[in-house]
């Protein structure tokens, strides 16, 4: 999001363009509604049953994201670098803390009160929220946002959702995202080299 405000930012403060801050805004759309749908499917219920009062503040949040989802529409059909510029800047903020929150709060709650399996189950679904097709540009986006210990997680759970041949894919698609890491990724999972 930080990419695609800096573009709307640029063309409010330059040349107008607007359309590297659409594009890039169009798939990141995308992406987050896969995100809050899988939450809302997934995530949130669990959180329910182990920690209500905290549940709710992610559902309120959700709810807040669904009334913005109406500024990047308005973003993605304006020619005026300056409302792009503000809708972006104000979704940019409220995701940082959003996602702040959810990495200091509800994701370790999820690791401390539910059961290996549970949380398997949790990624895999959230996984699965992502259309087949748009696989490749999502692996190609996430991959690099994340660390050693969660691309060994997210990897884990493809490699334990999807046959042999499909995950063989995919792993090509990862292999090739994170180049420089693969050696660090296939010395956390084995499996991988053979």
């Amino acid at each position: 999001m930080k990419s695609i405000d800096d573009a709307a930012y640029g063309a409010a403060a330059g040349d107008g363009n607007l359309a590297p801050a659409v594009e890039q805004l169009r798939f990141f759309n995308e992406i987050l509604k896969w995100h809050a749908d899988g939450e809302d499917e997934l995530v949130f219920p669990a959180i329910e049953k182990v920690a209500p009062l905290a549940a709710k503040t992610y559902v309120h949040d959700h709810h807040e994201f669904d009334a913005m989802t109406a500024g990047l529409a308005k973003i993605a059909s304006t020619s005026d670098a300056l409302v792009a510029a503000r809708e972006t800047a104000a979704l940019t903020a409220v995701l940082r803390i959003h996602l702040d929150k959810e990495d200091q709060l509800l994701y370790p709650l999820l690791r401390e009160r539910t059961s290996l399996e549970e949380q398997t189950a949790i990624v895999g679904g959230m996984a699965a929220h992502v259309p087949p097709e748009r696989t490749p540009d999502f692996i190609n986006w996430f991959f690099p946002l994340l660390g050693h210990d969660d691309r060994a997680m997210w990897t884990r759970v493809v490699m334990g959702l999807m046959p042999e041949q499909v995950f063989a894919g995919v792993k090509g698609l990862i292999q090739a995202t994170v180049a420089g890491d693969w050696a660090e990724l296939t010395r956390r999972i084995p499996e991988l080299d053979s």
